[in-house]
């Protein structure tokens, strides 16, 4: 994909719980707001309370428990897990812009993830028709370590990436994940790597502006999406 916008890209980092229903009115506002040139194009680091969206493709005998809230995201792919722990990366860049190639955009965020894992001793990596990062185990078998699922409107992006920090793995046995049963999910944690929050953040911004060509300004998060029970697009 085409490389070298020069407009800051926005990165924004919520310190709190963000609820998830809010979070998502606010990205698509946001997405309307970069298609119509209204705003900057962003990234928005945060962490859910527990809760499991169903993407696009998501079917309903995969949901195996729904013990937490679930709700239908709109993006690509079938059911996922939020909760504390994990790092969620919304991405919201306009692709007109950026050489409209959405392959393209899927492998760069992949390589993003690859070489920020690589700064903690991890080695991610990709595997042929299986979206995500994985890395091999020492049973043989290879886990999950994490998810990507974007939508594009009007050639904006948004929704992103799940990287699995120290979040409760049980958490994710009331669905098969993304539809791949038999695939074990791993956090830095469970590989034995303590990332904190904070430093996973800064290597992120570092290898985005690499890898995507652009520099990043610090934008205050939007404080007041609380962590509340939202149910009007809860399925399950």
């Amino acid at each position: 994909m085409t490389v070298g916008h020069q407009q800051a890209v926005e990165w924004y980092r919520s310190a709190e719980l963000v609820a998830y229903e809010p979070a998502l009115r606010w990205m698509e506002e946001r997405v309307e707001a970069i298609r119509a040139g209204r705003a900057a194009e962003c990234v928005w680091l945060l962490e859910h309370p527990p809760l499991y969206t169903a993407g696009t493709s998501a079917q309903p005998e995969e949901l195996l428990d729904p013990r937490f809230p679930v709700y239908r995201a709109g993006r690509g792919g079938r059911f996922t897990y939020h909760g504390p722990g994990q790092r969620v990366v919304y991405v919201m860049l306009d692709l007109a812009r950026r050489g409209r190639d959405v392959r393209g955009f899927v492998a760069a965020l992949e390589e993003w993830l690859i070489r920020t894992l690589s700064d903690f001793g991890v080695r991610g990596e990709r595997r042929p028709g299986r979206v995500g990062i994985w890395v091999p185990l020492a049973d043989g078998r290879e886990g999950k370590l994490a998810a990507i699922g974007v939508r594009l409107r009007h050639w904006v992006s948004y929704h992103g990436m799940a990287i699995n920090l120290a979040p409760d793995l049980g958490h994710f046995s009331g669905i098969v994940p993304c539809g791949l049963a038999g695939y074990p999910v791993v956090s830095l944690a469970s590989l034995g790597h303590s990332v904190p929050a904070a430093a996973f953040d800064a290597a992120l911004c570092r290898h985005f502006e690499e890898l995507f060509a652009t520099a990043t300004v610090p934008a205050e998060a939007p404080a007041a999406l609380a962590v509340t029970a939202c149910a009007a697009d809860a399925v399950g």
